[in-house]
């Protein structure tokens, strides 16, 4: 969508002091901790853009609560893998061989979102150690939740989403479905039946860069709508909904949703391979 139709579709001045107004309608307060999965377009046209979002957002929750987004750089895989857009395979050699090491600092982010990439630029933002499926942070617990981030683990209980599980984070998805939703890949991770493939990325190793392999999870976020529904239809009183600039705000408790999640995976896992067999 062009900014002038974002504009025309924006029918009142929104700034910063609104959003954060509306984020403590929301429950937002100062000491939270959030995950924040974000559209800016979908948020209307908001004076600063991305960067005021980010603000609102820090300056709300100030540096008692932590902000985290997913910062995943998918482009730095094992290039047989990739399908939006694949690569000739006569190619795939020379990009494990070619591909920058991952740098928390200098690594781009891929298909995250404006509000992400602005987070990123912080200075005060705390980027974890995988190559392929980092998050950030800032805030009260951001060096903890992002440190120790393993080549194996991408979601599962070492990783940041691990760190973070049993505490009170909230899930904030503005503009956004639950097929985006990062965390709920932790649950993936923690129901039996979880299966692998080989994958790859370039990293930094004692100062050398080199091509790194490990196992990856099968992940599939499409059915994340469909288990949130579930979760809600016996929790209706812990989701809150609302708007953020004119992007429809949808908040859920983490750990809860996490729990629920992992048994219904388990469940559905199941019910599949009773289909397959």
């Amino acid at each position: 969508m062009s900014e002038l139709k974002t504009i025309q579709r924006t029918h009142s001045f929104q700034s910063k002091a609104m959003l954060q107004q509306q984020l403590q309608t929301l429950g937002i307060q100062a000491g939270d901790n959030i995950i924040v999965h974000a559209s800016l377009q979908s948020m209307g046209w908001i004076a600063g853009g991305a960067q005021t979002v980010v603000e609102a957002l820090m300056e709300t929750v100030t540096s008692d609560g932590t902000i985290i987004m997913p910062a995943q750089s998918a482009d730095n895989s094992e290039p047989s893998n990739w399908k939006n857009p694949p690569v000739p395979e006569e190619w795939y050699e020379h990009i494990r061989q070619s591909l920058p090491a991952y740098d928390p600092h200098l690594s781009s982010l891929r298909g995250m979102g404006k509000i992400a990439e602005c987070f990123h630029r912080h200075p005060a933002t705390i980027r974890s150690a995988h190559p392929t499926h980092s998050f950030m942070a800032w805030g009260q617990h951001a060096k903890d939740w992002m440190n120790g981030h393993f080549l194996h683990d991408s979601f599962g209980m070492t990783s940041p989403l691990g760190k973070m599980f049993g505490t009170d984070v909230k899930i904030v998805m503005i503009g956004v479905d639950y097929d985006t939703c990062t965390a709920l890949h932790l649950a993936e991770y923690r129901a039996p039946g979880l299966t692998t493939s080989p994958d790859g990325a370039a990293v930094l190793l004692n100062g050398e860069r080199v091509w790194a392999t490990y196992d990856m999870a099968h992940l599939d976020s499409d059915f994340f709508p469909n288990l949130v529904e579930a979760f809600t239809e016996v929790n209706p009183e812990v989701g809150i909904e609302g708007l953020l600039g004119l992007a429809t705000c949808k908040i859920m408790p983490m750990t809860p949703l996490i729990e629920f999640g992992t048994d219904w995976i388990a469940k559905k896992r199941m019910a599949d391979a009773a289909v397959e067999g």
